[in-house]
Parts: C-alpha cells; sequence; structure tokens
C-alpha cells in the first residue's frame, strides 16, 4: 500500500473530497489512522473504494487490523451510487465513537466504534499492477468534541438512534 497523509491529526472532523479512477484500482480514504512503530504501518480506519463488482465503497474496512467493520453487503442503494468512470463525492464524519460515510449524497455506513479517536487522514494507493486515482476538492471542517474527558457518558450526544432511555447502575449500562 502507498498513502499519501496529513501531517496533522484530526479527531471529530466533517470530511468532504472528489475522487475518480483514471485506472480501476483498489483504493480509500484512512481516518484516525495511526502508524506502527517498526515498519511504519498505516493502520485504522477506512472508507472503501470498491471498483469491483462487489461494489463496497463507502463502506468502513479496519486497516492491517480487524478487517471489516461495515461492508455494504446488504446494501444495494449505496452500492450502486459508485460511479467508476466519472467523479464521485465523498463524505466522512467522525464524532465521538460515531463515524458515518456517503457515497454521492447516499448514506452508506454508521458504526459506532471509539477504538481510535483521533489520527492522520490518507490517501491510499491499494498495491497491485493497476490503479491510478485522482482526488480534488479536498476540504475537511474540525468539529468541537462530543465529550471532554471526566464528562458523563449518560448525555444526550452519546445516545444512539431509537434508544429511547438507558439505566446505569454501577459499571451495568442498559437502555430500551
Amino acid at each position: 500500500n502507498t498513502f499519501l497523509r496529513t501531517e496533522k491529526t484530526f479527531a471529530d472532523f466533517n470530511l468532504r473530497m472528489q475522487m475518480r479512477w483514471d485506472e480501476l484500482g483498489n483504493s480509500g480514504v484512512l481516518f484516525r489512522a495511526q502508524q506502527r512503530d517498526g515498519d511504519g504501518r498505516a493502520y485504522g480506519y477506512q472508507y472503501e473504494l470498491d471498483h469491483s463488482e462487489r461494489s463496497w465503497s463507502a463502506g468502513i474496512y479496519d486497516e492491517a487490523r480487524r478487517g471489516w467493520l461495515y461492508s455494504l453487503k446488504d446494501d444495494q442503494t449505496a452500492r450502486e451510487a459508485i460511479k467508476l468512470d466519472d467523479w464521485n463525492d465523498i463524505e466522512i464524519s467522525a464524532r465521538g465513537g460515531t463515524l458515518k460515510t456517503w457515497i454521492n449524497g447516499v448514506a452508506a455506513a454508521t458504526v459506532i466504534d471509539a477504538f481510535d479517536p483521533e489520527g492522520f487522514i490518507a490517501l491510499q494507493v491499494h498495491s497491485g499492477d493497476v490503479g491510478i486515482m485522482r482526488w480534488r476538492h479536498i476540504r475537511i471542517k474540525e468539529l468541537e468534541p462530543v465529550a471532554q474527558p471526566g464528562n458523563a457518558l449518560a448525555s444526550e450526544d452519546w445516545l444512539l438512534e431509537g434508544l429511547s432511555d438507558i439505566q446505569i447502575q454501577g459499571t451495568d449500562v442498559s437502555g430500551d
């Protein structure tokens, strides 16, 4: 893999950009990414850009660690949103433990995962014999953090959609 990465790290943000293939090949956008000591390998959340028939673009893959966190195998609408021969609008939102993606305005993935609260952003060209990608109109908006260290976790910002009530007793958390 080859990555063009930011020096700065980002925690809560909204990232928008456009991408297109000049020559089809696997690609992606790492976000809240880290770099291993020793071998320098980049790892972390990846917005997948999948040119294959599977078409899981905008799914979230945990690069060099846990694998798929959210594939698009059950989301036909999101799989059909990718354009292989034109510019694609990419959007990533990372807010607290909530990660969301869109492809060409179509909502794709929502993952609740707080493995990495911040990290760098990197554009990926996957290893292989083919693949030429273009990127443009890259813009990022840093957002105020959902919570600061020491804040109670039972605030409205931490509740999931559809979760109407939450109870915390000792170390137990439950909800309806």
